[in-house]
């Protein structure tokens, strides 16, 4: 009897650690699966830092720029430059990885942006699955990061219009002029048009870049065709846009730019050597003649793309934001424009970011 006792307590106790195992194995499965089916949380879910509450007042600019770890310094450099030339109330919303948030938490409090009101949100790139392809000409292009602003209404944002701005700007003007600027009813963006201005038409020649939607699509393959886009029509730049969230939601603008991202997967119908990365041609398709154009003074671009051809100084001192687009950043060396860029830089406390120049160790 006492044996049959202590076989039966064995059998119990296998059986509790059989449950115990499954019940292991099945909330193992429920934390490490995505969850696809509430896209707003997991693409911007809010990171558990102590940030101000974002205000509801319709004053308040909000700008959504990118920062991961190995950029952190340059999404540093740009906030400061917008934070400093205004009194407008600016809220930031820095979308990042999961790797980079205490990082970022650690650069704005302990600097002179602990000012700032903001709010760390993390994107999930298991959202880019099936939708880019590895390519070895520039790898940076692929950053799941670079495709944040195809997921505008997915974030974890409340405002009906937000500015998008790359992590390679400098803002030298008022951000609530841009903010303020009045987009056509219709349209869910406005960018600046790559042929605007005599000074950029003359850098672009220099450095033999394109302006046409020539450069970025492949007009071989049928699907390209199809589109009806005349080839020599004027291309933009996506790095820097005012967004209508109302207007893009109504559009369904994320899934059209998925669509197209899902049909160079299996067409290859452009890459990022041709076109300079792979997250332009789908913004280039999906607003063809449907955007609102900038002023041309809010995005002098091409400053990355020669370490050699220089804009004129008195130029750019007229121009309200910089960006150096190309693989000519101003954090390294060689690049041209350095001093209008590092008079917004702030030294990582953490001292993981830090500048390239001919006299360091880097």
């Amino acid at each position: 009897m006492a044996l049959l006792r202590k076989i039966n307590r064995v059998l119990l106790v296998l059986l509790v650690l059989m449950l115990c195992l499954l019940l292991h194995s099945t909330l193992l499965r429920a934390s490490t699966r995505p969850r696809l089916t509430d896209r707003r949380k997991t693409l911007g879910r809010t990171a558990r830092v102590p940030a101000a509450k974002v205000p509801e007042s319709d004053n308040v600019i909000p700008v959504v720029i990118c920062a991961s770890e190995e950029r952190v310094g340059a999404t540093m450099a740009t906030i400061n430059s917008i934070f400093s030339n205004t009194d407008a109330r600016v809220f930031f919303y820095i979308v990042t990885l999961r790797d980079a948030v205490k990082l970022i938490r650690r650069y704005i409090e302990k600097t002179t942006l602990k000012h700032i009101k903001y709010k760390i949100l993390e994107f999930n790139p298991m959202v880019l699955r099936g939708k880019v392809k590895p390519d070895s000409s520039r790898p940076d292009l692929l950053h799941p990061l670079n495709f944040v602003r195809f997921y505008l209404p997915l974030l974890d944002i409340d405002q009906k219009k937000v500015i998008y701005l790359d992590d390679d700007v400098i803002v030298q003007g008022d951000i609530k002029d841009l903010f303020n600027i009045k987009l056509e009813p219709g349209h869910a963006a406005a960018f600046a048009t790559d042929c605007d201005l005599p000074s950029t038409h003359e850098m672009v020649r220099s450095i033999g870049m394109q302006t046409t939607y020539m450069g970025f699509l492949d007009y071989r393959k049928q699907e390209v065709k199809d589109l009806g886009i005349n080839p020599r029509d004027c291309s933009f730049n996506p790095g820097v846009f005012l967004a209508d969230i109302s207007e893009w939601k109504k559009q369904k603008i994320t899934k059209q730019l998925e669509n197209w991202m899902e049909e160079n997967f299996r067409q290859n119908i452009y890459s990022s050597a041709m076109a300079g990365g792979v997250a332009t041609p789908p913004m280039l398709i999906v607003f063809h003649d449907k955007y609102t154009t900038l002023d041309p003074l809010w995005h002098v671009r091409h400053l990355g793309w020669s370490p050699d051809a220089r804009y004129a100084e008195s130029f750019l001192q007229e121009a309200h934001l910089l960006h150096w687009n190309g693989p000519f950043k101003p954090w390294n060396y060689p690049a041209v424009h350095l001093d209008l860029w590092e008079r917004w830089f702030i030294p990582d406390p953490s001292r993981r970011f830090s500048l390239v120049r001919p006299d360091s160790d880097s």
